[in-house]
């Protein structure tokens, strides 16, 4: 064969022999490619079964399937999940047994505005009065107040706004045991006094019972059995909010022009701090994020929100739902920024009953001499005297 044709011959088969293994490596992968695929789809079958297997047979499954399609009995995780103790009814929506919780206040008021549509109570629904303690620390005359509230459970509920590094809790005995709520610091003057009377308020309307509201000091005390000021609170067709246009400049002089226009000179109000509410008025309160804001960034001492921001809103917003009066008395016949503090000496049978009935007012309509039914500021030594004659001033209950 002459050398030029072997030549030929031989780049042929070279030619041909890379062809082949060409072809047989790509044929290789291909057929590894396909076994990879292979492998994984029956893979994720497999993962896809156990799964199925774990859902509808395990024991120890915290999320049961929420039918059984053979109709046959749950399993036993099911069972127990729905006869667990952390289920939740209507009675913890309606009434939280725990006052502590994680809220923020912004959460809190949101939760708190919220207001069913439908108006009929898909339970029986007894109303109760909302006694409210704005406190630094412990209650003093707390022993009062347990002689007022005993008999009459289920008609009351107490809230304790405290500073947040108290810590001390009554005996389990006492109405006042883990009636805390979360608490943050207050300064007289500013405005997180109001946050906290908005804290008090927004806690006591997550129980749908508490019909009426009352804002009360560790000074305050009772000036008629729990009887009385039950029904003259459930009774009323108002609120008793004081408010009232002061030309003075500790008045009006107080007004800040930045307020303006959302808030005029005219709609400019002062009152007293120590409120009572109805449902209609707090719910309008803790969902109030039009004034707020203002009232929070220009009443700044010499203005003070706890004597302007409530007035001033329910004259905004809801006039027709308050009395315009306080039925807390308090005595500023001194003067100062601040009303006389009552001792022990001063606590007579005679001073009490000209509080309770020397003065005139209107009530639904109509005169009367029952104007106040709260007092304060009682020093703590004058718990001896009151507790003396706490039977004549308290009486007996019908």
């Amino acid at each position: 064969m002459p050398v030029k044709e072997l030549s030929i011959r031989i780049r042929r088969e070279v030619r041909d022999g890379k062809f082949q293994v060409a072809t047989t490596i790509i044929f290789c992968l291909s057929i590894a490619f396909l076994v990879l695929v292979l492998g994984m789809i029956i893979n994720d079958h497999f993962k896809k079964f156990v799964l199925y297997e774990d859902l509808h047979f395990s024991p120890l499954n915290a999320f049961p399937p929420l039918f059984s399609s053979s109709g046959s009995p749950q399993p036993p995780c099911m069972q127990r999940c729905n006869s667990s103790n952390t289920t939740y009814g209507l009675k913890e929506w309606i009434s939280p047994k725990d006052l502590w919780h994680s809220m923020t206040d912004e959460e809190l008021m949101w939760r708190a505005s919220m207001v069913p549509r439908i108006v009929h109570y898909p339970f029986n629904r007894t109303p109760k009065v909302a006694f409210m303690f704005l406190t630094r620390g412990r209650l003093p005359l707390a022993p009062l107040w347990e002689m007022f509230f005993k008999g009459h459970e289920g008609l009351f509920s107490i809230y304790v706004h405290t500073l947040p590094e108290f810590t001390f809790e009554p005996s389990k005995s006492s109405v006042f045991y883990k009636r805390r709520i979360p608490s943050k610091l207050v300064q007289w003057g500013r405005a997180t006094m109001i946050d906290a009377e908005r804290r008090l308020l927004a806690n006591a309307l997550l129980d749908f019972s508490n019909e009426r509201f009352v804002l009360l000091s560790e000074t305050c005390i009772p000036l008629f059995n729990f009887s009385n000021i039950y029904n003259y609170l459930i009774n009323s067709k108002q609120s008793f909010l004081s408010t009232f246009d002061d030309p003075r400049p500790i008045g009006r002089g107080r007004y800040n022009k930045r307020m303006w226009p959302t808030i005029t000179l005219s709609d400019w109000r002062k009152g007293s701090q120590w409120f009572e509410a109805n449902r209609e008025l707090a719910l309008a309160i803790v969902s109030d994020i039009k004034y707020y804001p203002i009232f929070r960034n220009h009443c700044m001492p010499p203005c003070y929100m706890d004597e302007h921001y409530l007035p001033t809103l329910v004259t905004k917003i809801c006039p027709n739902l308050t009395s315009n009066r306080t039925i807390t008395w308090t005595d500023w016949s001194g003067g100062g920024s601040h009303p006389t503090m009552f001792m022990r000496n001063d606590v007579t049978e005679r001073f009490l009953d000209r509080i309770r009935n020397g003065f005139n007012c209107t009530y639904n309509g109509d005169r009367s001499s029952i104007c106040f039914l709260f007092a304060r500021k009682f020093h703590p030594s004058t718990l001896q005297p009151l507790l003396r004659i706490a039977p004549k001033l308290l009486g007996s209950d019908p």
